[in-house]
């Protein structure tokens, strides 16, 4: 979670969000900091575990590249979930076959993946995490900021890429 606090939350939607309160006259001291931090924590967090999620299963055409973070044994969110709900038996499957530069290991992980439904538990988690942003915004005071926090929610909610 450090990791991705640091890459994807502040560097990718709080900074930007920080410099806007900035901007537009509020001291630092003004607890829309702080409301602007914990949406955006919650939107980076999000962020990265779909980047992750699309990695591994949107086909190539639609994503734009061809997702490598199996063979370059990338700590994402479906390794570490899966590691969470795998029997000895499917860990070895991961064991022998994360990390390797092999068409047939990849498959075997991704077929890993899809027995353990993550695609399903990703989908569970995102509408989770909408529900828990919206609540956030809601209580973002002057209203008219809260249209930023959805301008980046609605950008990243359900994308395909």
């Amino acid at each position: 979670q450090g990791c991705v606090r640091y890459k994807t939350c502040y560097y990718s939607f709080y900074l930007s969000c920080a410099l806007a309160l900035a901007y537009c006259g509020y001291p630092p001291e003004s607890d829309l900091y702080a409301k602007a931090d914990a949406v955006c924590m919650r939107l980076g967090e999000y962020f990265q575990i779909q980047d992750d999620v699309l990695d591994a299963f949107a086909p190539p055409e639609i994503l734009g590249k061809i997702g490598t973070d199996i063979e370059d044994a990338k700590c994402s969110w479906l390794v570490c979930k899966a590691l969470e709900l795998v029997t000895d038996e499917q860990k070895k499957v991961l064991e022998e076959n994360y990390g390797k530069h092999d068409a047939e290991g990849v498959q075997k992980v991704k077929d890993l993946y899809r027995e353990l439904k993550l695609e399903e538990l990703f989908h569970e988690y995102e509408e989770e995490q909408k529900a828990a942003c919206d609540e956030l915004i809601a209580k973002i005071e002057p209203e008219n900021f809260q249209e930023l926090f959805k301008f980046l929610l609605g950008k990243i909610y359900k994308r395909q890429k």
